[in-house]
């Protein structure tokens, strides 16, 4: 182990060194003491967890084994996710001869600098005052602060015990000074309160006992009046707006809408419709209310629902054949999922898969060459199919209001007046809190409502700032992986780390607007796929957070602590009114042209859906722009009239767009990680509905 070949250097025996744990080694001859996070090769998470508290990250490279898949996933997540200062080390191997070892240093150090070009040189542990020289860069140097974690305290376990609820988690608290007011968030748990800190006994590093004996002191105790709620959401009133009965007196034809009256129509012609318009809602709004609510359905929406009973229905076969197979003692849960997956599928299932991954790269490939373009159904009318969408003539300047429609999950998530107002006062009031524990203080914090199921090895736990526990809507500037050749659709289901939460989530994804320009209206593109061409903004609901967040998507696989690099980025903002707007676009093709004045088929196929959609505008893909002027024929053809004259070899557009929103996000745990890449596993991601 690296571990143990620095502490050899030291004259220290390395038997007592954990392979997954801590070990706190006293090193004299730099008058200090140095305290090691092992991690085992494999621990993906606990990985990233201990290069998050780490003051400093030791990468042992080996000079005979290349770097698999894992460590390169590894690397370039850490990378995204920010990493402290780094000493890279060469593992003890003494099959490689002296004159070889100079020319592999210099190949394993160019690797190094692709993933931490701050590296200068790689320490060989072969030689002993190499060793020293790592000891003493890591002694001796002064580690730089990483960007997220400024303001926060954050606290590594060296024990942990747990009674009724509450666990009790001792160490030394690092960072900023650490205040019972605030929610602590241990990653894979949760956020907890803090029921009191107290004083714990400083080791001795000799013989590794007490170096006092003395009754524990409290230094620090939630405020009741101060402290942070575990509430993250609001819970919305469904009976606040519900609609009442009507009385009797309303049935019976005399309250006020009787009274009121409704004109009669005009003999001879045809009596004109009432719609009736719900209190409250401007005209603006009222001009998108449907006459029949029945036709509210759309056909993406039964396809998405009809593709997650498919979804669940196989998963619960699975978790029902699992039940049923017996136990192996030499075979790990993981083996036994695997293994019940591939006796699973069946020349069918097989079969229905390669297509439904087959169908998605061709509407991949389709959605590229003919960005939005969709068939008009002819079994279905147009008006009734995109009844949820309306035309624009403006993408960028034309009115929306960001209040109308919103789901039902707009009314649990928090809005911010003014984030960085608030940001400011958090982290003002923050510096100046009384009653705080300062850095360097061993403490013990004592958690209420903790599952017993947190008391790990070497936990870590992150102080949060205020409100960092309230969810609201927030955006993640992302760019795709370059390495990573999978299909990534909005609404897949991922995994985002930024800051010191994990959450499985659904983002959707939307065009970044260059220069942080927003237009007028703050509408934004709904992007159908994740490309590498350029930077999205991935949309979620999630617990906000301060400061510029590195964040990180991964995909999980089913070896769970294997994922795949998806994308990375950093927090944008937490904006409730950002419009990402769905666009589809119907195509006709110009029949009969003469000059500006054309005859267009196939867009609509009868007379009604071409009154319906004729006050939107059109336009061509050589940049006419148009309006339909009449209905010709039973057919759905029609007369356009455009700026200038077209041929027939144009193409006529119509486009429509629609608000779209994200999925609510849950906080990702094992066992949930192993159950969503279980499903991902059954049924290919690249086939799943949007």
């Amino acid at each position: 182990m690296v571990v143990e070949s620095l502490a050899e250097a030291l004259n220290i025996a390395a038997g007592e060194c954990p392979e997954n744990g801590i070990w706190k080694i006293r090193a004299d001859r730099f008058k200090t003491s140095i305290q090691f996070r092992t991690v085992p090769y494999g621990g993906f998470y606990a990985t990233l967890d201990a290069c998050k508290v780490a003051d400093y990250v030791v990468f042992g490279l080996s000079s005979t084994v290349e770097v698999d898949a894992w460590g390169d996933t590894l690397l370039r997540t850490l990378q995204a996710q920010g990493l402290p200062d780094v000493v890279s080390v060469v593992s003890v191997d003494s099959s490689i001869d002296a004159k070889s070892r100079p020319g592999i240093l210099r190949s394993l150090l160019s690797f190094i600098q692709y993933f931490v070009p701050t590296q200068t040189r790689i320490f060989d542990l072969q030689v002993p005052s190499e060793r020293l020289n790592a000891l003493r860069a890591l002694s001796e140097g002064k580690p730089e602060d990483v960007r997220w974690k400024e303001g926060r305290s954050w606290l590594l376990g060296e024990s942990t015990e747990w009674e009724d609820g509450i666990l009790r988690v001792t160490g030394v608290v690092r960072g900023s000074s650490l205040s019972g007011n605030r929610l602590i968030h241990i990653p894979d748990f949760g956020d907890y309160q803090i029921s009191k800190i107290v004083s714990a006994p400083i080791l001795r590093q000799k013989h590794n006992i007490s170096g006092m004996d003395v009754e524990p002191v409290v230094l620090a105790e939630p405020d009741p009046s101060t402290a942070d709620s575990l509430i993250s959401s609001n819970n919305p009133d469904d009976l606040a707006n519900d609609q009442t009965w009507p009385t009797e007196e309303e049935m019976n034809g005399v309250g006020d809408n009787a009274q009121a009256g409704i004109p009669d129509a005009v003999e001879g012609t045809t009596p004109k419709a009432v719609r009736r318009i719900p209190k409250g809602m401007s005209e603006y709004q009222a001009a998108w209310i449907l006459d029949d609510d029945e036709d509210d359905d759309e056909e993406d929406k039964e396809k998405r629902e009809d593709e997650e009973d498919r979804v669940n229905a196989m998963r619960q076969d699975e978790d029902e054949e699992m039940q049923d197979l017996p136990m192996n003692d030499a075979q790990t849960e993981l083996d036994q999922r695997e293994k019940v997956h591939f006796q699973d599928l069946d020349v069918e299932q097989e079969e229905e898969q390669l297509d439904n991954w087959r169908r998605r790269r061709r509407e991949e490939d389709d959605d590229l060459s003919f960005p939005d373009e969709i068939d008009t159904p002819q079994d279905t009318p147009a008006r009734t199919r995109f009844q949820r969408y309306r035309g624009m003539r403006s993408f960028r300047t034309s009115p929306w209001d960001p209040f109308e429609n919103l789901p039902r999950d707009y009314a649990r998530i928090f809005q911010f007046e003014d984030f960085r107002r608030t940001e400011r006062g958090v982290r003002r009031r923050a510096e100046q809190e009384l009653g705080v524990v300062e850095p360097g203080v061993r403490v013990t914090i004592h958690l209420k409502d903790v599952p017993q199921e947190a008391t790990v090895v070497a936990l870590t736990l992150f102080s949060l700032l205020q409100h960092e526990h309230k969810v609201s809507t927030l955006n993640f500037t992302v760019q795709r992986n370059t390495e990573y050749e999978g299909s990534v659709r909005s609404k897949d289901p991922l995994v985002l780390c930024y800051g010191p939460r994990r959450l499985a989530v659904n983002p959707i994804y939307s065009q970044h607007t260059r220069g942080g320009g927003k237009g007028t209206n703050n509408v934004h593109k709904f992007e159908r796929y994740l490309r590498h061409t350029s930077t999205y903004v991935a949309t979620i609901y999630g617990p906000v957070t301060y400061g510029k967040q590195s964040c990180v998507l991964l995909r999980e696989t089913p070896n769970q602590q294997a994922p795949q690099l998806v994308a990375m980025g950093s927090f944008l903002n937490p904006d409730t009114t950002r419009i990402i707007a769905k666009r589809i676009v119907l195509t006709g093709h110009p029949f009969k042209v003469h000059k500006k004045t054309a005859t267009v088929r196939y867009m609509f196929f009868n007379p009604d859906d071409v009154h319906y959609f004729k006050p939107i505008q059109l336009h061509t893909k050589h940049g006419r722009t148009g309006h339909i002027q009449e209905s010709l024929g039973t057919h759905g053809y029609f007369k356009a009239h455009f700026d200038g004259p077209i041929n027939q070899m144009d193409t006529v557009c119509l486009p429509l767009y629609k608000r779209v929103f994200p999925k609510w996000s849950q906080l990702w745990t094992q066992t949930a990680g192993a159950s969503s890449a279980a499903a991902s596993d059954m049924v290919p991601s690249d086939a799943m509905e949007e």
